[in-house]
């Protein structure tokens, strides 16, 4: 019995001896190599199910933002939020996977090895592995540094791609609307409001985007909730999308933001003839845009209905009187081909409220759109002068009676103080940059003694009791034209007129264009085949959508970006470790 217990001590002795000395070192090893590349593998099958699928859905759900005050109904940019969510959701689907894996490992070897007698003989192999398990922390924990930088490198990179582009974005527009010198205003009324941003609903699902610029929720494109990629910026296509006022919810022109708006309000008094030489001034800018190769066209069904019927008025010999005193504008879009895309692109608003809402404070305080513009076009009708009246003669009022003429008894000089007192509560004490006088009826107020001197308006106006309003719009505004208007009218002159008024840049007359000299010449104006129509100058967003279910392409380029990375540099740090631990080995065999 001594000499079996004297064996086994020695048979456990041997088995200590060689397993330390032998064993016990290449098992650590294997186990080290082993439990990394476990970690490791762990690690990236789980980040695979994280960062690869392209829905939407997912371990790691994209979810879009709700629209609100503060958010519109959009995917933030991967980077503010889905990479931290992605982040974690990795990092507590691998380490809990990595620790069970261990656990469960750990468990069956010391099952299997220490269980019976034979684990007294095999405590090095055992010992081996789980100091080999310990000592892969090193390597894993190097691993998951590199991860860490992986994510930092290309989440610093993006950060950096993502500002760069909202700066820039940023600042092209806004030297964009500096140079065109953008006005953004509403043309409805009970509004008229002035913003800097319109919202444009997306042309898939409709939602409405309050703040559609490069911010968090992108630099370029922002991502609808329906998986639609819309434009950030005018110099990207912004101006497509439909526009609707933030104040008010109703539509707005097409190409607001990408052309100037250009209020232009008509002022006068009760039957002065606002909407009909309006009516000539529309037909009359067209022709003249048209014979600058230009195109114009209204921007709402509406318009082009009511100026078809206010031809047809006309054609017969009487426009029909305005009666709304807060009017909605008549939007003309205007583009012009070789111009300087600040002067060459107008957005016409043409405000023509009932005279009515000229004769008292209150009325003309309302006009709120009188604050926008810098241009104004004021039309006097000559017989509601009250020095003119007086110097009628009984025939003379007989002859205007039978032409249809009624004779106000609101003073154009009455008019335009209220216009004026209005204009003065700006901030720039409400100078204009173009004042157009036009004195409407002009054919009938030649045929007078008192009118049969009108051509030089200015000084015909001081004899006639508006000398002051000449005086006051020499000193308020850096340039006054007058115009006298009848019937028929000289279209050309009034086209001019409209066009510098709306600081179009069309060619003056007898300057050089690229018309043929041998063209046919001009037909009139008021000729159906050559009326202005409904017409839209831009090419609508053709919508980019994700298929249903996908997560935004920026999220799948980035959740991509960031696995390829993460695997390449943990690939990277274990084989270096890798190649440092062989050469320590190497050394040390030498050594010995």
């Amino acid at each position: 019995m001594p000499l079996v217990v004297v064996f086994l001590v020695a048979l456990w002795a041997a088995c200590m001896y060689f397993g330390f000395l032998y064993a016990f070192p290449v098992v650590c090893v294997l186990s080290v190599v082993a439990a990394t590349l476990t970690g490791a593998v762990h690690y990236h099958v789980r980040a695979g199910e994280v960062l690869l699928p392209a829905t939407a859905g997912g371990p790691s759900p994209a979810v879009p933002g709700e629209a609100g005050e503060t958010r519109d109904p959009a995917f933030r940019h991967y980077l503010f939020g889905q990479a931290g969510q992605d982040w974690w959701r990795v990092a507590g689907f691998a380490v809990p996977a990595i620790w069970r894996t261990v656990r469960r490992t750990l468990r069956t070897l010391t099952r299997w090895l220490m269980s019976n007698t034979q684990g007294f003989f095999l405590v090095p192999v055992w010992l081996a592995v789980v100091v080999g398990v310990a000592v892969a922390a090193v390597p894993l924990g190097a691993a998951a540094a590199a991860v860490a930088a992986a994510y930092a490198v290309v989440c610093g990179a993006g950060m950096l791609l993502w500002a760069a582009g909202v700066l820039l974005v940023r600042g092209a527009e806004g030297v964009l609307m500096l140079i065109r010198r953008i006005l953004q205003t509403c043309p409805h009324p009970q509004c008229y409001a002035r913003f800097a941003l319109p919202e444009y609903a997306c042309p898939s699902c409709g939602e409405r985007h309050r703040r559609l610029v490069p911010n968090r929720d992108g630099a370029f494109r922002h991502v609808c909730r329906c998986g639609t990629r819309l434009p950030t910026a005018i110099v990207l296509g912004r101006f497509r999308l439909q526009a609707y006022c933030p104040e008010c919810d109703r539509a707005l022109p097409h190409r607001i933001g990408r052309a100037r708006i250009e209020p232009l309000p008509f002022v006068g008094g009760p039957d002065a003839g606002k909407t009909t030489f309006m009516v000539l001034a529309v037909n009359a800018l067209h022709g003249v845009v048209r014979e600058a190769r230009g195109r114009a066209g209204f921007v709402v069904q509406g318009d082009e209905a009511a100026f078809s019927r206010l031809r047809q008025e006309l054609r017969l010999g009487k426009v029909s009187k305005t009666t709304t005193r807060a009017p909605s504008a008549t939007m003309v879009d205007i583009t012009l081909p070789g111009a300087k895309p600040r002067s060459g692109n107008r957005i016409l608003y043409l405000f023509d409220p009932s005279g009515e809402g000229f004769t008292g404070a209150a009325q003309v305080e309302a006009m709120s759109y009188l604050a926008h513009g810098e241009a104004m076009l004021i039309v006097v009708d000559p017989f509601a002068l009250p020095l003119v009246q007086r110097g009628l003669s009984e025939a003379e009022r007989r002859t205007l009676k039978d032409a249809g003429v009624v004779l106000s008894p609101e003073d154009p000089s009455d008019t335009f103080q209220r216009v004026r007192n209005e204009l003065a509560a700006r901030a720039d004490g409400g100078r204009q940059k173009r004042v157009a006088v036009v004195v409407t009826k002009a054919d009938l107020l030649r045929r007078t003694a008192v009118g049969h001197d009108a051509d030089d308006l200015p000084a015909w106006f001081d004899g006639v009791g508006l000398g002051n309003m000449v005086r006051d719009l020499a000193r308020t505004a850096a340039e006054v034209r007058y115009l006298s208007s009848g019937l028929p009218a000289d279209t050309a002159a009034i086209g001019r007129l409209l066009a510098w008024l709306t600081g179009l840049p069309v060619p003056e007359p007898g300057a050089p264009s690229d018309a043929s000299p041998h063209a046919a010449p001009e037909k009139d104006a008021g000729a159906d085949e050559e009326e202005l129509t409904l017409t839209d100058l831009r090419r609508p967003w053709n919508p980019v959508k994700a298929a249903a279910g996908r997560a935004p392409l920026g999220y799948r380029l980035f959740r991509r970006s960031l696995f390829g990375a993460s695997l390449l540099l943990c690939a990277a740090t274990l084989a270096f470790l890798a190649a440092r631990a062989w050469s320590l080995l190497g050394a040390i065999v030498i050594a010995s």
